[in-house]
């Protein structure tokens, strides 16, 4: 009888970590789809690329399994007839040409640091902690009732020269304007 209730125990224990594992998947998915629809409702100065045919690129940080959803994503696809491309950061590394930074939670303890280095103007900076925004993030993922959502911070957009859509604004959880 025991080892019944072990193997049911354990049977338990396992279909919830399933489950959860499951739930994790399902927002970093979830989380790069966002990320890609982001490029296309912002507008970037035109000195943001470098020629016409540049593509947008987005920029990981700290979150490997979201740039391995997110490459998924952008295969074939493009924004304002650009392509798409991922490139995984490590610390340190420079943000030339990069368009979109995403900061990952592992990043979070630096994060008022990475918002605050020099970095080439006009790069979407987006997050996934709690209290980004007022840390210099400019998009931060939120989960509301088990929920992917983001919140907007269009005074630092606006600072670093992005104009974000009105479209994008609806949507968002909150938007702070100054």
């Amino acid at each position: 009888i025991l080892a019944l209730a072990l193997v049911v125990a354990a049977a338990a224990q396992w279909g919830q970590a399933q489950a959860a594992d499951d739930d994790v998947t399902l927002e970093q998915r979830v989380k790069a789809a966002f990320l890609y629809q982001f490029a296309g409702y912002v507008e970037w100065p035109p000195n943001s690329f470098a020629q016409a045919g540049t593509p947008v690129t987005i920029a990981v940080l700290g979150a490997d399994s979201l740039a391995a959803e997110l490459s998924q994503v952008v295969i074939g696809r493009t924004v304002g007839g650009r392509q798409v491309t991922v490139k995984r950061l490590k610390p340190g590394e420079s943000l030339a040409g990069v368009h979109i930074l995403f900061i990952g939670q592992a990043e979070s303890a630096r994060l008022a640091q990475l918002t605050q280095t020099p970095k080439p103007r006009s790069v979407l900076t987006v997050t996934e902690s709690h209290g980004a925004l007022a840390q210099g993030s400019m998009i931060n993922f939120v989960l509301v009732d088990r929920r992917v959502r983001f919140e907007v911070a269009l005074d630092v957009a606006e600072k670093n020269g992005l104009r974000l859509s009105s479209r994008l604004l609806a949507v968002a959880q909150q938007v702070r304007t100054g």
